[in-house]
């Protein structure tokens, strides 16, 4: 995106063909262009590929502890959301929530969606707001479905729904351009099968965390920008708070840990 006209342009254009103006790097660029495990996994998708560990991670977890004690019940041990944790002082669940899986196909579909459209927003938005924006999804997903009075409920879908909202917001911000046109139609029908999804009878599809969490992507993502439209000054702001933003997870795993070791 030009830093002047904000028309969409291509990874190979020096200065907009649109206003002339010289185009700097793009936030993919300004990564360490090492990436991880020896350059195999691309850098642009890190954030991404972070997430989508821990989850695999946590799901092989509950995974081995459903075998001894049930699905439901080690769910709800390694931190699913409840409305009698979450409203009794276990806050930290709407983000622990977030992290877990009830089937091989719930973790294989929302992990597939997540290698698309978490790579999609990072490259768009880059690391630091992609990571604001998904946790704090997660979190107003989970919310609105303990609100809403869910007995339980888990998966990646409700930071999921978020990122689609923060593409449909890419797009409804700057509607000038066709190419961001386009990025919105495609997300919105992503978010419209993803919903209607929800509403077939034989799936346990949590819509309240979808639609929750839709909304705040679409707001964080609007009122946070690209890279490219602020300064440095800026840029240290989100700095600190995709820095708040691990931290209050490492807090919720830590407050999930202690729980754990109490029962």
């Amino acid at each position: 995106m030009c830093p002047h006209c904000r028309a969409f342009i291509t990874t190979q254009d020096k200065v907009c063909p649109y206003c002339d103006t010289p185009v700097g790097p793009r936030a993919i660029d300004l990564r360490d262009p090492g990436g991880i495990l020896g350059g195999l996994v691309p850098s642009a998708q890190f954030v991404t590929v972070v997430i989508l560990t821990i989850n695999v991670g946590m799901y092989l977890v509950t995974m081995l502890a459903s075998a001894k004690m049930g699905e439901v019940q080690a769910l709800i041990r390694y931190g699913a959301a409840l409305p009698e944790g979450v409203f009794g002082g276990q806050w930290w669940r709407i983000i622990t929530a977030g992290f877990l899986h009830g089937s091989l196909m719930h973790i294989g579909f929302n992990m597939w969606a997540l290698m698309d459209v978490g790579r999609h927003t990072e490259e768009v938005y880059g690391p630091k707001r992609m990571l604001v924006i998904y946790i704090l999804s997660t979190m107003g997903g989970f919310a609105l479905s303990m609100l809403r009075g869910t007995p339980l409920t888990v998966g990646a879908s409700a930071g999921l729904f978020g990122l689609i909202g923060a593409m449909i917001a890419l797009g409804v911000k700057y509607k000038w351009s066709s190419e961001a046109a386009a990025i919105k139609g495609f997300y919105l029908r992503w978010a419209i099968y993803g919903l209607l999804w929800g509403l077939l009878p034989f799936f346990r599809v949590d819509n309240a965390a979808h639609i929750g969490g839709g909304i705040t992507g679409f707001l964080v993502a609007y009122a946070a920008g690209t890279p490219r439209e602020f300064n440095a000054t800026r840029e240290r702001v989100w700095t600190v708070l995709a820095t708040l933003a691990v931290a209050i997870t490492a807090y919720s795993f830590l407050q999930l840990i202690l729980w754990l070791s109490a029962a």
